[in-house]
């Protein structure tokens, strides 16, 4: 996928909205603050191990899927990026 959609929008969408939780209720549930949750909802941070696996934990949802929508969405940003980061490819000299 080009543009893979940050984590935080499923986790918002699909589980905390679809729960009918709001953010202060779903903070309560999986023990964070609720600007922790905020932060990651609003796609303002990236999405830890630690919380993907409360969120499997509360929701059900497995900690792998979550993890792995994290990375394709870093992945798409850093690609994004290419042209800015200027390496050279190493080339091993003769002996």
């Amino acid at each position: 996928m080009l543009n893979p959609p940050h984590p935080g929008d499923f986790i918002r969408t699909e589980i905390i909205e679809a729960s009918g939780l709001s953010v202060t209720a779903a903070a309560r549930v999986l023990k964070v603050s609720r600007p922790t949750l905020s932060t990651l909802l609003n796609s303002n941070s990236g999405l830890s191990g630690e919380m993907a696996l409360r969120i499997e934990k509360a929701f059900g949802v497995k900690m792998d899927t979550l993890m792995r929508m994290q990375s394709a969405y870093d992945i798409a940003q850093t690609r994004r990026r290419e042209r800015e980061i200027k390496i050279r490819p190493f080339h091993r000299k003769a002996a």
